[in-house]
């Protein structure tokens, strides 16, 4: 099986959201990693965005069980470093089209070697650390070595 690919907080949150055109293709994703045909992980920091965002629409409870959810699926989860904030602080400098959060998960998949970003966020396309794969292209990822 190929490296893992790292899974942006916008996958599992168009997957258990409303009707949307990535929808669909996130959840077969999903269904794909939980049956070990996508190797994947993530990062605590999209963790805590998943809690942000539903937390923030007043839905603490559909946070949590996101979270949950997510995690039963993806259960790797890498830790944030003080390495993984001083590289994000290089990313962001070089990549001013980078939020502040995506600069950080960059910075994370650079310290652990992880090349591959699954997410519908293109400005990750910028980033030469990293290739972006869409939720709607994601069978390309069980051709990529």
């Amino acid at each position: 099986m190929a490296d893992p690919v790292f899974v942006d907080a916008n996958v599992p949150m168009y997957a258990v959201g409303a009707a949307h055109p990535l929808k669909q293709s996130c959840v077969d994703l999903l269904e794909a990693i939980a049956r070990g045909e996508v190797a994947a992980l993530t990062d605590a920091e999209v963790l805590q965005e998943i809690l942000h965002r539903y937390s923030a629409l007043c839905q603490r409870d559909r946070a949590i069980e996101v979270i949950q959810l997510f995690t039963k699926v993806v259960p790797a989860v890498l830790p944030i470093t003080l390495a993984d904030v001083e590289g994000a602080l290089d990313i962001h400098r070089r990549y001013t089209s980078l939020q502040a959060r995506d600069s950080l998960h960059v910075a994370v998949m650079v310290n652990n070697g992880v090349e591959r970003i699954l997410s519908a966020d293109q400005h990750f396309d910028a980033v030469a650390e990293v290739q972006r794969f869409d939720p709607t292209l994601w069978m390309r990822l069980k051709t990529v070595p």
